[in-house]
C-alpha cells in the first residue's frame, strides 16, 4: 500500500472522529479537540476548514441565532447565555463564556449569581408561555468555575402540572464535569390576568 493512501485514509479517519467528537459536543475547543484527537492545533482547524466546520464562536452564534426567536418568557436580553438548542416545552441547552468581570478580584472564582441567572434564564425560556417565574428553586453549586471557563446549561422539563406549573432540571457543566444543578419549579402566568 503506497504511503499516499494510507494518508489518506488516516485522514478521513480523524475526519471522522472530528465529526464524532463535536456531534457529542459542539462546544469544544480547537485545543481541546486536538488534545482529544491527540493531533495539532493547526491540524483540527484545516480538518474543520475542510469538512466546512466553522470555529467555536462562529457555531455558537448561528446556534443562538436560531433559537432566541423561539424564546417567549423573555427577551434575548435577559437571557444569561446564548441559546444554542431550544425545543419549547421539553429541552434547552445554553453556553456562557465566563469572563474576568464575573469573578471575585480574589480566588478568581466565578459568582454564583452569574452561575444561578444562567440557569433561571434558561428554565424559564425553555417554558412554551408568555410568562413564566420561579416558584421554588433547590440549587446546588457542585464546583467552583474559574474566569475563561465555558459553561454548558442543560435543561429538561421533567413534568407539567396543573395550573401551569413546571418541574425544570437543570445542569450546568465546564468541560463536561457538573458544576451546578437545580431543580426549579415555574409558574407560568396568563398575561391577560
Amino acid at each position: 500500500m503506497s504511503n499516499l493512501s494510507r494518508d489518506s485514509r488516516a485522514k478521513q479517519e480523524r475526519h471522522e472522529r472530528l465529526a464524532a467528537t463535536l456531534k457529542e459536543d459542539p462546544f469544544l475547543t480547537d485545543e481541546e479537540i486536538a488534545e482529544i484527537l491527540k493531533v495539532s492545533v493547526p491540524t483540527v482547524r484545516l480538518d474543520r476548514l475542510e469538512l466546512g466546520v466553522p470555529e467555536l464562536r462562529q457555531r455558537i452564534k448561528e446556534m443562538a441565532a436560531r433559537n432566541h426567536n423561539k424564546v417567549r418568557s423573555l427577551h434575548a436580553d435577559e437571557i444569561i447565555g446564548e441559546i444554542v438548542e431550544l425545543n419549547l416545552g421539553e429541552s434547552a441547552i445554553s453556553v456562557l463564556d465566563t469572563t474576568d468581570q464575573m469573578v471575585f478580584s480574589h480566588s478568581k472564582i466565578v459568582r454564583g449569581h452569574y452561575i444561578y441567572s444562567m440557569a433561571e434564564s434558561i428554565a424559564i425560556a425553555v417554558i412554551d408561555a408568555d410568562v413564566a417565574l420561579v416558584g421554588v428553586a433547590n440549587i446546588k453549586y457542585k464546583q467552583p468555575v474559574y474566569s475563561g471557563s465555558k459553561l454548558v446549561a442543560k435543561v429538561t422539563v421533567k413534568e407539567k402540572r396543573d395550573k401551569g406549573r413546571y418541574i425544570v432540571w437543570v445542569m450546568i457543566y465546564n468541560k463536561q464535569v457538573e458544576v451546578f444543578r437545580g431543580k426549579f419549579i415555574l409558574v407560568a402566568i396568563d398575561k391577560n390576568r
